[in-house]
């Protein structure tokens, strides 16, 4: 849930980016932090691990737009992809505000993309949350690649409650900055039904 720092007159929200490994979730958090006004974000904090390709987690605030005089800074993090680092995941989970589901689009990938996906469910639920109920976002990233599946099977396995879905190459930045601004949307319009 999100944190109100009335000193700063800010609203914390937590977006996190989940996915099977090397799917592109620390790809597509490098790219938004590349392409961000210095004065826009903090820094960037990574924690990798021994047998981890990808990182422990990334940190970055965005400011986007204003709620009743307060500044809204997201935090976004990703998860480790691998299910050894399911524990880290739970706790990367904890006071989320808005995931971002980063499906890897290769035909070789699809069993991951399942089984990553049921395991979100489940570490949701774990600590009370309802994928269904919250701001969610999907991404088929890798897009560019030869053996990509088509998109409507893709959303037809991964994505039956039909949620914003988006194309992306996460390298280049197509459809990055779009699956951003989906979720973060979906968070404010929460935020402002809350108070």
């Amino acid at each position: 849930m999100s944190f109100i720092n009335y000193s700063s007159r800010e609203i914390n929200c937590k977006l996190v980016y989940y996915g099977p490994g090397l799917c592109g979730k620390t790809t597509n958090l490098q790219y938004i932090y590349n392409k961000t006004r210095p004065d826009a974000k903090g820094k960037m904090i990574s924690l990798a691990t021994e047998t981890e390709r990808t990182l422990f987690f990334d940190f970055l605030p965005l400011s986007l737009g204003e709620i009743r005089g307060f500044r809204t800074r997201f935090h976004l993090y990703t998860v480790p992809g691998q299910v050894f680092y399911d524990a880290s995941r739970k706790l990367i989970l904890k006071g989320v505000d808005g995931v971002c589901f980063v499906a890897d689009s290769q035909m070789e990938r699809m069993e991951a993309n399942i089984e990553s996906l049921e395991n979100l469910r489940v570490n949701l639920q774990e600590q009370g949350y309802d994928l269904d109920k919250l701001p969610y976002v999907i991404q088929y990233n890798k897009r560019d690649l030869p053996n990509v599946v088509p998109v409507e099977e893709l959303s037809e396995v991964l994505n039956p409650t039909k949620v914003p879905e988006f194309e992306a190459v996460a390298t280049t930045g197509k459809g990055v900055f779009d699956t951003l601004k989906a979720l973060a949307k979906q968070v404010l319009t929460e935020l402002r039904k809350g108070g």
